[in-house]
């Protein structure tokens, strides 16, 4: 390809993304960032990049990030041993002054260097600056297999999000600062809770009305039974397709946070994966985008 004939390449992708740049001018498009991208040097960069074009492109992105191999990690390096419950690791203190360590720290702290270094303003943050988010205890309940009774689990510090306080997200928009959150909120009670990423962010992004919400995953999207991308679904089709099977296993709980972001008014939630370069501005700013779209 000659210069001539790139230059002409690159003027024709840049017009067909300017109708979606217009399109989203303006808008809160929240950005759940986990999985192994965040451990990965170069894919983090490419998501920094695409976060600060968001933003000089007019866009309001606010990032919320997980971290849970790393949490792993630094306990193992501390050695705290941890306790499992039917499947799910429980916070006890010691456990959840890590969490907050790195969670608010170490990761939080590195990928708003990564998207400052990109000529953007972006800012740490956590629940508990600004009050921004209060949760209180989780109740996780499991079927005994052999009596059938329901049980109660304890899961400790783990904690849901049950009120958001914008004021503080609002502020840092009219500054053109971009938020990058952690997970960890305070309760009421004085307890600092760890709280799922996905249902933080999805607490967030139903607090903002926000126009999108993308889920930055480890695989490409919803699958049919046959193993292809499904591009797009309503929410009736989403529910129809955890019913009769379709949608299973650890993708249950992700798209349930998808159909509770849109139902508290998010405009449309997008399952993509995260390890595709460039993923973020592949489905907001192209006609054919990159994963599942769930929208009303």
């Amino acid at each position: 390809m000659s210069d001539q004939d790139t230059i002409s390449h690159d003027a024709a992708i840049l017009a067909k993304a300017l109708p979606f740049m217009q399109r989203y001018e303006g808008q809160t498009v929240v950005i759940k960032y986990g999985g192994h991208a965040m451990g990965d040097a170069v894919l983090g960069q490419a998501f920094a990049r695409d976060v600060a074009l968001l933003k000089q492109s007019g866009v309001n992105p606010i990032v919320v990030h997980g971290g849970g191999p790393q949490i792993g990690a630094m306990l193992d390096r501390m050695g705290i041993q941890s306790k499992f419950e039917s499947g799910l690791r429980v916070t006890d203190k010691a456990t959840i002054e890590i969490v907050e360590m790195v969670l608010a720290g170490l990761i939080n702290k590195q990928i708003v260097a990564l998207i400052n270094a990109q000529g953007e303003r972006a800012v740490g943050l956590s629940g508990k600056d600004g009050n921004l988010v209060f949760a209180h205890k989780a109740r996780k309940t499991s079927i005994d297999p052999d009596s059938n009774i329901e049980r109660i689990i304890d899961l400790g510090f783990v904690g849901e999000p049950v009120e958001v306080d914008h004021t503080v997200l609002n502020q840092m928009a009219a500054a053109g600062i971009i938020p990058v959150i952690a997970p960890v909120a305070p309760g009421h009670d004085g307890a600092t809770y760890n709280i799922n990423a996905d249902t933080f962010s999805g607490a967030i992004a139903a607090a903002l009305s926000a126009e999108r919400l993308l889920f930055l995953t480890d695989v490409s999207g919803v699958l049919d039974k046959e193993g292809n991308l499904i591009e797009q679904l309503s929410a009736r089709e989403a529910k129809a397709l955890i019913a009769d099977g379709t949608i299973s296993g650890g993708m249950i709980p992700k798209v349930e946070t998808c159909l509770e972001a849109i139902e508290q008014g998010v405009g449309g939630v997008v399952i993509v994966n995260g390890k595709v370069a460039h993923a973020v501005l592949i489905e907001l700013f192209t006609d054919y985008g990159a994963g599942t779209l769930i929208v009303p």
